[in-house]
């Protein structure tokens, strides 16, 4: 059995200004989202990690680097794990995306869909699990993999049996970490969304 920790990385303005970042280059963590790496890091103690892997995307890299150092390990970029390809999408407004013909589809049928220029979800379904099956085959302990929100929804989706088209019922927010529990028959999600590290603890 291998314990796979999906995370995603930590907050940046270019998403919060509404914008598709997709693989530009240039997005980097924001003040908070440093210090949601900083709380993440330290909520994995207790946990004893054989590798970090992540993304080559940099708000990717920066979230996972901190982990790394954090259990004195070194991170391993996995091209694979990267955002969806989203191809001349990059840069665009959510509400201009809405207005685009493909947005439907993208939404209710996302099986269907393929971004122009870009790749389609199903390629990047199988391109996130496959490496995350070949992770699992090299690594029989626990794992972390600081990835993108829709690529750790097409993976779990995957491991869950839940249709692809059903697949942006899941949540997954900045910092967010999810626990899957893999076997070589079967998989257990033992986390969602866990968002204790995204917030400051309470003071008083």
């Amino acid at each position: 059995m291998t314990a796979i920790y999906l995370i995603r990385h930590g907050q940046n303005d270019y998403v919060r200004k509404g914008k598709l970042p997709g693989w530009l280059p240039g997005i980097h963590l924001n003040e908070a989202g440093r210090q949601q790496a900083v709380r993440l890091a330290q909520s994995f103690r207790p946990v004893r990690l054989e590798a970090v892997f992540s993304s080559p995307l940099e708000r990717a890299l920066e979230t996972a680097i901190v982990l790394a150092e954090a259990h004195g390990l070194k991170v391993e970029i996995r091209e694979q794990l990267g955002e969806v390809r989203i191809g001349t999408w990059e840069g665009l407004s959510l509400r201009a995306a809405r207005r685009r013909k493909l947005w439907p589809t993208i939404r209710f049928a996302p099986s269907l869909a393929r971004f122009p220029q870009g790749e389609s979800f199903v390629e990047a379904q199988a391109r996130v699990v496959g490496e995350l099956e070949s992770l699992r085959r090299a690594h029989k302990k626990a794992i972390a993999c600081v990835s993108h929100a829709d690529p750790i929804k097409l993976a779990i989706a995957h491991y869950l049996g839940l249709p692809l088209d059903q697949f942006q019922r899941l949540a997954i927010e900045p910092a967010s970490v999810s626990l899957l529990e893999v076997h070589d028959r079967s998989a257990s999600l033992i986390r969602l969304n866990d968002t204790q590290a995204a917030e400051p603890a309470p003071t008083g």
